[in-house]
């Protein structure tokens, strides 16, 4: 079983609805810092573009929004895990601020149900199979770290 919040060594602190709510803001910065040619390149072999990265954000929004939701809906839920690296294949020619579009819709009503439900559910039990059970307090965590880890590969991006 590996750690619940694989992310955790990420947060820095801030309330973790200061990091959410800044995400996209954060996004938009550091895409305005990269050459809009290089938007699309990968950094590395077998690194994403920055296009990529706000796509798999993206996509991560979407997957975090149904857990959070199943998480206060469904007693004893186990979550879905899904294979990242499947799900960017499909990325490829999508424009960044596309998806910073579709991340900054989801998250802003991601946030809205975060609020209304913390900290009254932030101990709801979930099972995670490849990380074991957790919270929705720690869903919220996670997606915080998440989104850090993410901010500081466009910032290196953003710096090269």
């Amino acid at each position: 079983m590996s750690e619940l919040n694989p992310y955790a060594k990420f947060l820095d602190g801030r309330p973790l609805e200061t990091i959410l709510s800044s995400t996209a803001h954060e996004i938009a910065n550091k895409l305005q810092m990269i050459d809009p040619e290089k938007l699309c390149e990968p950094p590395a072999p077998g690194k994403w573009s920055p296009a990529e990265i706000v796509c798999h954000l993206a996509d991560c929004e979407i997957a975090f929004a149904f857990r959070l939701r199943q998480t206060l809906a469904e007693d004893h839920h186990v979550l879905q895990p899904f294979d990242q690296e499947k799900w960017a294949s499909s990325y490829q020619g999508i424009p960044a601020r596309e998806a910073l579009a579709a991340f900054t819709a989801f998250r802003q009503w991601n946030l809205q149900l975060i609020g209304k439900s913390l900290p009254a559910s932030g101990a709801k039990a979930v099972t995670h199979p490849e990380r074991g059970t957790m919270t929705f307090q720690t869903i919220v965590e996670t997606m915080a770290g998440h989104d850090l880890n993410h901010l500081a590969q466009l910032k290196r991006i953003a710096a090269s």
